[in-house]
């Protein structure tokens, strides 16, 4: 099976997480401090506090900005439930705003007339790894008092108008996934970048129990969390990987670009795009079949010939949690619409010659009955 995504680990990656399993410290020790420190520096931010997932990583930044009961937040419905989950397990409203129709990424220009007296957070999600265009995310939110997170996981290794993202230049945090069919990964891992020292010191309380640390043995609880930590031999395997990451993603480009070469003639295809403002990282290359009707036939036809593509992604109000709170479908018609058309094929780093032919050749087979 050819998957859509995948890690590529290399001889310097094993040999890094080796010597800190024979070392002193497997967790809670110097690797975590390192991986956080090089993530700021490649990412030119002050600060960074890395965690098991994204997961835990969005839900630690919405609690440490105070999002909680009766608050509202504004993201996308194209996105992984964990963009949601984590406002709602704090008992916020999630609002959701429709899409452009060729990124996938939120539509600015609805923005503002989302915006209640409730509104507190907004969450772009920068989608297949196109960041959104966050100058004007950012002044609405300056406009309204509002912060921003910005939902990255997708998009590590991008940059938006020559501010990598991560720089938190045009919002308070911004949010990785490390997860194998990411740019790098840990296995499981996320981080927040934040550029505010006391918004980072409520991360690595949240990230460990609520714990602020006195002198000796003694520790203090201030509030009830979870153990979000990330042990020092994946730090040390996101070090390794993080050497590599600007390598990773050109690979990703190249092959973004050959799609674009092989398939930008087809007229039964509509393929990404790239704007002017941004430095797409391909973490997906999400086509959209103008024939909709068409989408699971092809899915079903190119796994059956081994090829794993997959769909980025199902609304997230059409999921039953959100069903019971009271969403309805229909209530963002273009990423409704974008849902019904999309099919991410194959691209990373380790995709080899005779496997890209292989998928455009299967596609076209089939676009061509």
């Amino acid at each position: 099976m050819i998957p859509y995504g995948r890690q590529l680990i290399d001889e310097e990656d094993v040999k890094a997480v080796v010597e800190v399993l024979m070392s002193d410290f497997i967790t809670q020790g110097p690797k975590v401090e390192e991986f956080e420190k090089a993530l700021t520096e490649y990412c030119q931010s002050p600060y960074a506090v890395v965690f098991n997932s994204g997961t835990s990583a969005l839900y630690c930044i919405y609690r440490a900005l105070g999002l909680s009961e009766g608050d509202e937040f504004i993201t996308t419905p194209i996105t992984f439930t964990a963009t949601v989950s984590a406002g709602v397990l704090l008992g916020a409203r999630p609002v959701f705003c429709d899409i452009e129709p060729d990124t996938g990424n939120m539509k600015t220009e609805l923005l503002e007339s989302l915006i209640t007296d409730r509104t507190r957070l907004i969450v772009p999600v920068h989608y297949a790894g196109h960041p959104v265009d966050m100058e004007r995310v950012w002044q609405i939110a300056q406009k309204y008092g509002l912060y921003v997170v910005e939902d990255a996981c997708h998009a590590l290794g991008s940059a938006y108008k020559g501010f990598k993202t991560g720089s938190c230049k045009f919002s308070h945090a911004v949010v990785f996934s490390f997860h194998p069919v990411k740019h790098i990964t840990t296995g499981e891992g996320g981080a927040v970048l934040v550029k505010d020292r006391e918004l980072y010191e409520r991360l690595l309380k949240c990230r460990n129990h609520g714990i602020r640390r006195g002198e000796d043995w003694e520790y203090y609880v201030e509030f009830p969390s979870f153990n979000f930590r990330i042990t020092d031999f994946q730090c040390a395997l996101g070090l390794s990987q993080l050497r590599k990451l600007d390598k990773f993603v050109h690979k990703r480009r190249q092959i973004a670009s050959k799609y674009y070469e092989v398939l930008g003639k087809n007229t039964r295809l509509e393929l990404p795009v790239e704007r002017s403002y941004a430095y797409h990282s391909y973490h997906l290359y999400p086509v959209r079949l103008k024939e909709k009707e068409k989408r699971r036939e092809l899915f079903r036809y190119l796994r059956k010939a081994g090829i794993g593509v997959q769909v980025h992604y199902i609304p997230v109000y059409w999921h039953p949690f959100l069903q019971k709170l009271g969403y309805k479908r229909g209530l963002c018609p273009i990423a409704e619409d974008f849902y019904e058309r999309v099919l991410s094929l194959p691209i990373y780093p380790g995709l080899k010659e005779e496997e890209f032919i292989y998928v455009v050749e299967k596609l076209e087979e089939f676009l061509s009955v």
